[in-house]
């Protein structure tokens, strides 16, 4: 896969969750990578087509755990979620569709793969289909800050900012660590100009409102660059009041007007 649509399924797999819904696997919610937690075998065990999938998964080894996968006795809902993850993973679209609605039709309770099927849909902007989706993922599971999360995100794609900011904030009251990011914002939003900067803009906020000052900064930054906003707006939004005496914020906004 190459160019924008390579762009485009980098940002939903890092930035929206996927979720392997079983206890032997689980994604890392920064990259959306997953990280084997099986149990060691001894050396006497030989393992299952589903723990030797989840290993090749570990290792990014995407076709070859499709194909382990596919040697299990019982293709049970959690089978067809993990090998949704490993095609979409490979960018596989069609397939990964096909794979969540096979678990869903074993498991339609499932919230998590309720969120992973939204996950295609919001990469191929079909913005409509992943609404629904998420909606039915939080009433399963309404506790869940990155559902919110990830349907906040499809929301101001959608340009429905303020609908979008609330999501934010239910993520933020379950999760208040929800919008930490360390490592800082990497991926590229495919969306356009306008698109990314409400994006930014927005996560910006939840930084701020979580107390991560440098994720905030990172992000508000890029809603400035994009032009969303402007020095007087940021200065006068309530949202961004613990930053107000901050030098890099202080140093920020003196950049953006200077230009």
């Amino acid at each position: 896969m190459r160019g924008h649509k390579a762009s485009r399924w980098i940002l939903f797999l890092s930035w929206l969750a996927v979720s392997l819904g079983s206890s032997r696997a689980q994604p890392s919610s920064a990259t959306g990578q997953t990280r084997s937690a099986t149990s060691a075998l001894s050396p006497q065990t030989l393992p299952t087509p589903e723990q030797l999938g989840d290993s090749l998964v570990a290792h990014q080894r995407y076709q070859a755990a499709i194909a382990a996968y596919s040697e299990s006795s019982q293709m049970t809902a959690h089978v067809w979620n993990k090998m949704g993850i490993a095609y979409q993973m490979m960018f596989n679209s069609k397939d990964a569709t096909r794979c969540y609605k096979e678990s869903l039709k074993l498991d339609p309770s499932d919230a998590e793969v309720l969120n992973n099927l939204a996950t295609v849909y919001a990469s191929l902007k079909q913005y409509g289909q992943a609404d629904r989706m998420y909606r039915k993922a939080i009433k399963l599971d309404p506790k869940s800050a990155i559902f919110f999360k990830n349907y906040g995100t499809n929301l101001l794609a959608e340009h429905k900012y303020n609908k979008g900011w609330e999501a934010y904030q239910q993520a933020l009251a379950i999760d208040p660590q929800i919008f930490a990011d360390h490592n800082g914002p990497t991926v590229e939003n495919p969306s356009n100009v306008q698109e990314r900067g409400a994006m930014n803009y927005y996560m910006a906020a939840g930084c701020a409102r979580a107390g991560y000052t440098d994720c905030a900064l990172q992000y508000l930054r890029m809603a400035l660059d994009e032009g969303f906003t402007t020095r007087k707006k940021v200065e006068a939004d309530s949202q961004f009041a613990s930053l107000r005496d901050d030098p890099g914020f202080q140093k920020l906004l003196a950049e953006e007007h200077s230009q």
